[in-house]
């Protein structure tokens, strides 16, 4: 009877076992968002004749204090220029805090901001076009690309929103660590620029070199909320009140990134 029981038991135990086994091998792993500069992007750092300046926003360190602070709070907080605030402010503790109470008005701030879709146009603005006429040629003539005038690309939020400055700042942090590319919400591409990539117009044929700037789009939600903090003996805390979302998005370019097109024709475009 008692060798009954055990077998009925190790033949439950075993069905338990089969279909969570057969999940786990059936769960599809995503591999992370890739995204490829294409072959007819290049890059023009050391060509370009206007020297950039980088726009990196390195992720703020946030204090020994600021981490408790930060950990204390219900609503993510992510706003880097938050953060540098918090890491500036210093509360001394002191024996005598019994009963001690007291409410600091920190301001109405973004919080943080939850990226929903990052895409690539690497057509996102036209800067540049280079031409030649070979319909009288009797052999291809070869073109290269030639910044005409210099070009300033800007990028920017779709809709007006408050505090607009904090938000193009987080949403350009997560943009780059999304994408992994050089990007900056201002760039220019200076005059006389040039390209060692070769284009051949073929005999009786115009030729067009078109050059864009590339940029991101960056949807998502930015999150607002009344910052408090609350002191209470030696207890340190932050409140969030009255929380609210409001959806938004962004371009932003690719710095000294340009990407071509090229067109032969018999007739004039």
């Amino acid at each position: 009877m008692r060798k009954n029981i055990s077998l009925v038991m190790t033949m439950l135990l075993m069905l338990t076992f089969i279909p969570s086994a057969f999940a786990q091998k059936n769960v599809v792993k995503k591999d992370p968002l890739k995204y490829l500069v294409p072959p007819s992007v290049r890059n023009i750092t050391k060509e370009n004749t206007y020297p950039n300046s980088t726009q990196d926003l390195p992720f703020l360190q946030p204090s020994d204090l600021t981490k408790k602070l930060i950990r204390s709070s219900k609503i993510k907080i992510e706003n880097p220029d938050l953060i540098r605030l918090l890491n500036e402010s210093s509360i001394n503790s002191t024996p005598f805090a019994i009963g001690y109470r007291a409410i600091v008005y920190l301001g109405q701030w973004p919080l943080n901001y939850d990226s929903a879709e990052t895409s690539s146009n690497w057509e996102f603005q036209k800067i540049n076009t280079n031409f030649f006429d070979n319909r009288g040629g009797k052999v291809p003539y070869q073109i290269k690309y030639v910044q005409e005038t210099q070009k300033y690309i800007r990028g920017g939020l779709t809709a007006k929103i408050a505090n607009s400055e904090d938000v193009k700042k987080m949403m350009l942090l997560k943009a780059t660590e999304k994408t992994h590319l050089p990007l900056s919400f201002e760039t220019i591409i200076g005059a006389g620029t040039k390209n060692d990539h070769i284009y051949n117009i073929p005999a009786n044929r115009l030729g067009y070199l078109y050059a864009f700037a590339p940029g991101v789009n960056e949807k998502g939600k930015v999150t607002y909320g009344e910052v408090y903090l609350m002191l209470k003996g030696n207890k340190k805390s932050i409140v969030i009140k009255n929380v609210t979302s409001q959806g938004i998005g962004a371009w932003i370019p690719i710095q000294d990134y340009v990407s071509f097109s090229f067109a032969a024709s018999e007739r004039p475009r």
